[in-house]
């Protein structure tokens, strides 16, 4: 049978806050374990809580980025459960007046642009961290850490709108993109501060009902989303044609193997009793201050990618890679205003740039080769100063020395030779060492002439002008 995947997934995000959602602590990453708490955020009792206005300010940000109505009136709830990490065994979220509520967001897959509808956004507040450790006298043992506990978050549920697991990668990293050029978020995927879970259904292809889903927890890389969700297309698949049945359950990827595992059947839905938060008054937006807070949205994603194809020319795949990143887009431009040509630019910043940040671990933010000495390098190859070639290898040296491109090839000597009288003994010496390459280019193989270029360039170390070896090449071979 053909069937028909269906997708929905809730992203996770942390707030970019210097403190938490109700109480001053540090949300800073990566200190000492238990040490950025206080009596609020570890639930203890008589303690009060105080909203943070910049999570909300935050959150109204992402939801009109999003497209989102903003509701004028909302509330935080209390959802109850327990688990060790959450010292109150209740979370603090919003249940059925969230901050923003149907909003929507278009991707390109495949050449294609699809919208996907946004269910709500809501703000909570995230749990602690367990860390699961060795031995202690054979047994297993976790130590909990709660520094991560009141880290201000907003949750972005979609409606079940994806039908492909790459449909929800290229969805997950728009949203990553734009909580980016919102500076609402850092994005980290490896430090948690955004992950998502993700609900997955099969149905037979043109049938209304939904088939019965199973969640994928806690998905922390966008190469997590989309092989846990084929894998789960391939195990339901599978399940349904040998006449079983998908079970509703909470499922964990194993990455190492290849494989979702199941954690908890949740054949019925689990009652979080809801109730309002009695400590925190409802929040009301003042519809001028969201006014104002859209009045100073950037310049997100799809615009930027629509200016840059405009002013600049891009192709629409070009385009959407040097905007995937605030950081790049910005990196770019910086280019483009020194003059440089958009092109070249966009080639050298998807191309030798990006090669040596990948290989290197760095982001666009930490490149050693700034915007200024890139297109410093750029004007030289422009200018006929340097080859394409010896532009690589000024490039190298820019990345380990930090120099500018014309301090380096002042100092290595590295101007392309562009005067004729210098190159053409080389021409000539060439020719002489390779008349067997010489005859096969008179005989119409074209690739004999790249040999001989490639020899000449040899002599040269590269600096002699690549257009003026082929005329002079072309010149010589056809007066013998």
């Amino acid at each position: 049978m053909d069937y028909e995947v269906v997708i929905g997934l809730e992203v996770h995000s942390e707030l970019k806050t210097h403190s938490k959602i109700f109480c001053g602590c540090s949300t800073q990453f990566g200190s000492e374990q238990n040490t950025n708490v206080c009596p609020v955020c570890l639930g203890m009792p008589g303690v009060l809580p105080v909203v943070n206005e910049k999570v909300v300010e935050f959150a109204v940000r992402a939801g009109l980025a999003l497209n989102c109505e903003i509701l004028p009136f909302s509330k935080f709830d209390r959802k109850n459960y327990y688990y060790p990490d959450l010292p109150k065994n209740y979370q603090t979220s919003q249940y059925d007046l969230p901050i923003a509520l149907n909003g929507y967001l278009d991707i390109e897959v495949g050449g294609e642009t699809k919208r996907i509808g946004i269910t709500r956004i809501h703000m909570e507040e995230d749990a602690g961290k367990l860390v699961h450790a060795g031995t202690i006298s054979n047994a297993d043992y976790t130590l909990v850490d709660y520094n991560r506990t009141g880290v201000p978050l907003i949750e972005i549920v979609s409606e079940p709108d994806l039908r492909s697991p790459e449909e929800a990668k290229a969805y997950l990293e728009k949203i990553k993109s734009i909580l980016e050029y919102l500076d609402v978020s850092d994005c980290k995927m490896e430090e948690g501060s955004l992950r998502c879970d993700a609900n997955i259904s099969l149905r037979p292809r043109g049938t209304e009902p939904f088939g019965t889903k199973s969640e994928i927890k806690n998905l922390n890389s966008f190469r997590a989303v989309q092989k846990g969700l084929e894998y789960e297309v391939e195990r339901q698949t599978d399940l349904l044609e040998e006449g079983g049945k998908v079970v509703q359950e909470t499922r964990s990827w194993d990455d190492a193997a290849g494989v979702t595992v199941s954690l908890r059947s949740k054949e019925q839905a689990h009652d979080y009793r809801y109730l309002p938060e009695p400590d925190l008054v409802p929040i009301v937006v003042d519809p001028s201050w969201v006014e104002e807070i859209r009045s100073n949205l950037p310049e997100l994603p799809d615009e930027r990618k629509k200016r840059m194809m405009e002013t600049h020319g891009l192709s629409s795949y070009d385009a959407s890679v040097l905007t995937a990143s605030r950081a790049q887009a910005e990196y770019f431009d910086a280019l483009t205003a020194q003059g440089v040509d958009a092109k070249a630019a966009a080639n050298w910043v998807m191309g030798e740039v990006a090669k040596h940040l990948n290989s290197n671990g760095l982001t666009i933010a930490q490149c050693p080769v700034s915007a200024e000495n890139l297109a410093g390098m750029l004007t030289l190859v422009d200018k006929g100063t340097i080859s394409h070639k010896i532009a690589k290898t000024v490039f190298e040296e820019m990345w380990t020395s930090g120099k500018a491109a014309e301090q380096i090839v002042r100092e290595k000597g590295l101007v392309q030779i562009s005067d004729s009288s210098a190159i053409i003994g080389i021409v000539d010496a060439v020719l002489a060492a390779n008349p067997q390459s010489v005859a096969d280019f008179q005989a119409g193989k074209e690739r004999a002439l790249g040999f001989l270029v490639g020899q000449i360039m040899k002599q040269t170390k590269g600096r002699a002008n690549p257009e003026m070896v082929n005329t002079l090449l072309k010149e010589r071979i056809g007066q013998m």
